[in-house]
C-alpha cells in the first residue's frame, strides 16, 4: 500500500459502518486470501464471496491467527467475534473503492495496458525494460480483472517511480470500473483479436469499451497499422495525446525490422528523423509487436536508449502454458490443450516454428468456441495458418470444417474427438512435429495421451521458463560484451540435450559445449546451429567434427600435431580450442609447452584458434580462493603470451558457474555456464535466486500392509518391527535413483509428507514407508524438485548434485514445460 489507512478513513471510503474500539489502528496491508496472513495485527481482510468459498467462513480462523480487522457484507452478523468490522453493502465494491482512493496518492506515472492479446507479455517486458532506470511495480501475473486490478494497485508503494497495470475485460460495462481505479497517465493498446468477442455486439464495440481505460490519459501508444484500432483511437482522442508507431512512414515512430542470422534489429525513426536502433533475440511477429510497444513506451517515459538495450539483453520470455513432450516413433508433441483462441494459436504456432525440424509439421485443431462471428473467426484462422507451412491440419468439430474451403494445406476432418481417436493410427505419425490445441470441451488430452511416448511411468519434468530465469540471472551478473558458452554435455545434465539446446538458441547463448563428438553430431542432426565445442575429441572423430562443423579442444602438443596433420592432408581448415592447465592437472598445455605450441601454430595455419581457456579446480570452495586467483593470474600471463603469436585474437574464458559468482572481475571474453543453469548454485551465495528446472516424479504402483517383524526387499534389509504400510514405486537404480538411498538414506514426497526408503533400492523399483501417510495407488510421488532440493539429497549419500542429475536414465520420459 502506498500509505497506511486508519479504520475510520477506510469506513468512509467504503461508505461502511464501523464497529471498533481501535479507532487509531493503522492498516498497512489488505488481503482477500485467508492463506496469506502477514503482519496480522495491521492487516485488513476483505471477505469476498467466491465461486467455491465465502470469505466470512474464514473469519474465526483468521482472528485466531491475529487478524484484527475485517470488511464484511451487511448480511453477516459478527456477534460474538472479537475484532474490528466494517460492514458494507458489497465487499467487492469496497475493495475497489479503497484501491481507487490509494491510487489518488500515487503521483508518479501510471501505465495502463489493455487489448486482446499480449497484455501480460507487454506488462512484463515493459517492466523489465523500465527496471533498468526506475523502481517499477506491476500487476502480478495476469491480475487484470475486477479483483486482480485492485489487488495490483495495493502492491504500489510510495517509493515506486512507475506503476504498470494491466486491464482485461470479457463483456460490456466492465472497463469503466477498471478505468476509475487505474486512471493511467500513459496508455498502451496492444491489439484487437477474437478473445471474448462473444461478450460484445461487434469488434468496434469491444475496442470502444477497452478505450474507456484511457479517457483521461495524457498519452496513448498504439500501432497505426491496425486499421480498425487506428480509426477508433483517432476518432475518439485528440491528436496531441497520441503516439503511433507503424511499419510505414507517417507515424510518430516508423519501425524497420531487419532479421539477421542470430538476432533482430529494430530501427525506429522519429518524425524529426532522429533514429534509435535496438537488437533483440526475439524473431516471431507477435513478440516483435509486443516489444515494439514496450520500446516506444520506455522512450516516452524518458528511459535512455542505452538502458533500453540493456533491458532487451536480459529480456525473459513470459510464461505460457505450452508443454513439449516426446511422442511415439520419435515424434515431438506441443501440448496446448489448455488455451484456445486465435491469439493463443498464433503463440503456439510461433513456438512450433522454433522447434527443431521434423519430417512433417502437423496441427490438430478444434472448433473455436465463444469467439464471435464464425465466418470471421475461420477467415482469420486461415490467414494465420497460411503463414505456417503446415503439412497437415486435422480439424475436430462442426465449424472447423470450413477451413477446407480456404486452401491452407492438406486437411482432414472429424466431427468428434472420439472419431479422431479411432482413426489416429492411420496417419502413421513418425518423426513428426505435432501441435495439439483445442478448447477444453474437446478433451484433446486424450489425443496427447495416445500419442505420447510410453517409455516409463516415471517422468522428468523440465520447466523451460525456470531454465530461462536461471540463464538470465547469470546474464545479469555479466558485462554486456561477455559471451556465454553453455555446457550441454551428459545429455544436458540429464535434462535432454536437443530440447534444451534448442531453447538456448532461442535465449541467445553464444556457444554450446559437449563432452564427446557423437553428442555434437546428435545436436547437429536435430537442427542445432550454434557453435559447438567438443571437450574430449578422439582422433577417429575428426572427420565427423569437419562434417558437422564441430570444434575440437586441443590439449597437448602431440594432439595439436595430429589434428594439424589431419587438417593439412585433408586440405580443409578447422576451428579448434586450446585448453591451458593452470592447476587443475587434468588435461591442457602448461607454461613449459608454450614455446613449442607457438611453432605448431605457425606450422599448421589450417587450424584456427577459436578460443583459449582454462578450468578452475576449486571455484566453488571459498577457502581455496587464493589458489583460484593464482590460476587466473597464470591464465592471464599465458593468454598474453599466446596472443602475441596468434594472427587473430581468440576468445579467452576461465569461469564456470561457480566462477561467475565468485570471480566477477575475470570474465574475460566468455564464461562457461553449467550446473548453475540447471538450478544448482554451488557456492551457496545465490541459491535462493535460482529455480530448479526439473522435477523427477513417479506414481505409486502398489500398497501393502505388512505385519510386525516383516522384512522388505533384497537381503531383507528393510525391517518393520511394529508392522506398517509400504508403497512400491516404479523407479530404481537403472533409472538413476541411486542405490545409496537404500534403508532410509533417501526419502520422497507424497501428499506433502516425507516417506523414507525402506530396504534396498532395486534395479526397477523402490519401496517406501507410508505407514503415517494416507496414500493410495496412483498417487503422484516427487523424487526430487523444488520441495526436495538436490543438494541435501546428494550430501546425504556423499556425492554431488552433478552425479544425481547426469545419472537419470534415458528410459525416463522427459516432458518440457512453458507454464
Amino acid at each position: 500500500m502506498i500509505r497506511p489507512l486508519k479504520l475510520p478513513e477506510i469506513a468512509k471510503i467504503c461508505e461502511g459502518s464501523l464497529s471498533s474500539n481501535q479507532q487509531d489502528l493503522e492498516i498497512n496491508r489488505i488481503f482477500i486470501d485467508s492463506r496469506q496472513v502477514f503482519q496480522p495485527s495491521k492487516s485488513l481482510f476483505v471477505a469476498l464471496q467466491g465461486a467455491k468459498a465465502n470469505g466470512v467462513d474464514f473469519i474465526p480462523e483468521l482472528i485466531e491467527k491475529g487478524v484484527k480487522s475485517f470488511i464484511i457484507p451487511d448480511s453477516f452478523d459478527p456477534q460474538g467475534l472479537e475484532a474490528n468490522f466494517i460492514q458494507v453493502a458489497n465487499p467487492h465494491k469496497a475493495l475497489q473503492a479503497i484501491s481507487a482512493s490509494l491510487r489518488d496518492h500515487f503521483e508518479k506515472p501510471v501505465v495502463g495496458i489493455t487489448g486482446s492479446n499480449g497484455k501480460t507479455i507487454v506488462k512484463e517486458w515493459l517492466g523489465q525494460l523500465l527496471q533498468q532506470g526506475f523502481s517499477v511495480v506491476k500487476s502480478p501475473k495476469s491480475y487484470n480483472s475486477q479483483v486482480g486490478v485492485p489487488l495490483s494497485i495495493l502492491e504500489i508503494q510510495a517509493y515506486h517511480q512507475v506503476a504498470i497495470l494491466e486491464a482485461g475485460i470479457s463483456k460490456v460495462c466492465e472497463m469503466q470500473t477498471l478505468g476509475e481505479m487505474i486512471r493511467p497517465d500513459l496508455g498502451i493498446f496492444t491489439n484487437i483479436g477474437t478473445a471474448h468477442d462473444s461478450g460484445f455486439p461487434d469488434r468496434r464495440s469491444k475496442i470502444q469499451e477497452k478505450l474507456q481505460l484511457f479517457k483521461d490519459s495524457k498519452l496513448l501508444i498504439y500501432c497505426k497499422d491496425q486499421e480498425i484500432v487506428r480509426e477508433e483511437i483517432e476518432r475518439k482522442f485528440p491528436e496531441d495525446g497520441l503516439i503511433a508507431w507503424s511499419d510505414r512512414e507517417g507515424a510518430d515512430f516508423t519501425r524497420i525490422v531487419k532479421k539477421e542470422a542470430i538476432e533482430t534489429r529494430l530501427i525506429f525513426i522519429k518524425k524529426d528523423l532522429s533514429t534509435h536502433t535496438f537488437r533483440t533475440q526475439l524473431r516471431d511477429t507477435a513478440s516483435l509487436e509486443n516489444i515494439t510497444h514496450c520500446i516506444v513506451a520506455a522512450l516516452t517515459l524518458g528511459l535512455p536508449a542505452q538502458k533500453i538495450q540493456e533491458g532487451l539483453s536480459h529480456l525473459k520470455p513470459v510464461d505460457m502454458r505450452l508443454t513439449l513432450k516426446a511422442g511415439i516413433r520419435d515424434c515431438l508433441l506441443i501440448d496446448d490443450t489448455y488455451n484456445h483462441d486465435l491469439g493463443g494459436l498464433r503463440v503456439a504456432l510461433d513456438f512450433m516454428k522454433q522447434q527443431r525440424p521434423k519430417r512433417r509439421k502437423i496441427l490438430i485443431l478444434s472448433d473455436f468456441l465463444q469467439q464471435g462471428e464464425a465466418a470471421q473467426i475461420y477467415q482469420e484462422a486461415s490467414e494465420i495458418l497460411k503463414n505456417h507451412q503446415l503439412d497437415l491440419i486435422i480439424g475436430v468439430g462442426k465449424e472447423i470444417r470450413t477451413l477446407e474451403n480456404h486452401q491452407i494445406s492438406s486437411f482432414s476432418w472429424f466431427p468428434t474427438t472420439q472419431s479422431l481417436l479411432a482413426e489416429l493410427k492411420s496417419f502413421n505419425f513418425e518423426n513428426d512435429l505435432l501441435l495439439i490445441t483445442g478448447a477444453r470441451i474437446f478433451e484433446f488430452e486424450k489425443i496427447v495421451n495416445q500419442l505420447q511416448q510410453r517409455i516409463h511411468g516415471t517422468t522428468l519434468e523440465i520447466n523451460l521458463n525456470s531454465l530461462t530465469h536461471n540463464f538470465n540471472f547469470y546474464k545479469k551478473l555479466l558485462k554486456p560484451q561477455t559471451k556465454v558458452m553453455v555446457m550441454v554435455k551428459a545429455f544436458a545434465y540429464g535434462g535432454g540435450a536437443p530440447e534444451i539446446a534448442n531453447h538456448l538458441q532461442i535465449l541467445g547463448a553464444d556457444y554450446l559445449a559437449v563432452a564427446f563428438t557423437d553428442e555434437g553430431v546428435a545436436l547437429r542432426q536435430q537442427g542445432i546451429h550454434l557453435p559447438i565445442m567438443v571437450l574430449n575429441p578422439a582422433e577417429e572423430s575428426l572427420s565427423l567434427c569437419q562434417e558437422y562443423q564441430l570444434e575440437p579442444v586441443v590439449f597437448s602438443l602431440e594432439f595439436f600435431q595430429l589434428v594439424g596433420e589431419w587438417s593439412k592432408h585433408g586440405g580443409q581448415a578447422m576451428k579448434i580450442h586450446l585448453d591451458l592447465d593452470t592447476g587443475m592437472h587434468r588435461l591442457g598445455f602448461e607454461k613449459a609447452h608454450l614455446e613449442e605450441l607457438k611453432k605448431l601454430i605457425q606450422e599448421y595455419p589450417q587450424l584456427s584458434i577459436a578460443s583459449v581457456y582454462t578450468h578452475l579446480a576449486a571455484a566453488d570452495e571459498s577457502h581455496e580462493k587464493e589458489y583460484s586467483l593464482s590460476q587466473l593470474k597464470d591464465f592471464e600471463e599465458m593468454s598474453t603470451e599466446i596472443s602475441a603469436f596468434l594472427p587473430e585474437k581468440p576468445l579467452f574464458h576461465a569461469l564456470n558457474s561457480a566462477g561467475i559468482v565468485a570471480f566477477p572481475d575475470y570474465q574475460f571474453d566468455m564464461v562457461r555456464l553449467g550446473i548453475g543453469l540447471y538450478g544448482v548454485e554451488v557456492t551457496g551465495n545465490y541459491s535462493s535466486e535460482l529455480q530448479s528446472i526439473s522435477q523427477l516424479k513417479t506414481t505409486i504402483s502398489q500398497i501393502k500392509d505388512l505385519p510386525a517383524g516383516a522384512s522388505v526387499g533384497y537381503s531383507r534389509k528393510g525391517r518393520l518391527p511394529n508392522g506398517g504400510k509400504i508403497a512400491t514405486l516404479p523407479i530404481g537404480y537403472a533409472d538413476g535413483y541411486d542405490r545409496r538411498f537404500s534403508n532410509g538414506k533417501g526419502y520422497v514426497l507424497i501428499r506433502g509428507k516425507n516417506a523414507p526408503v525402506i530396504g534396498n533400492v532395486c534395479m526397477d523399483m523402490v519401496m517406501i514407508d507410508v505407514t503415517a501417510i494416507d496414500a493410495e495407488v496412483g498417487d503422484e510421488v516427487l523424487i526430487y524438485g523444488a520441495e526436495i532440493p538436490l543438494a541435501p539429497l546428494a550430501e546425504a549419500i556423499g556425492t554431488i548434485p552433478y552425479e544425481l542429475l547426469t545419472h537419470i536414465s534415458t528410459r525416463v520420459k522427459r516432458v518440457y514445460f512453458l507454464d
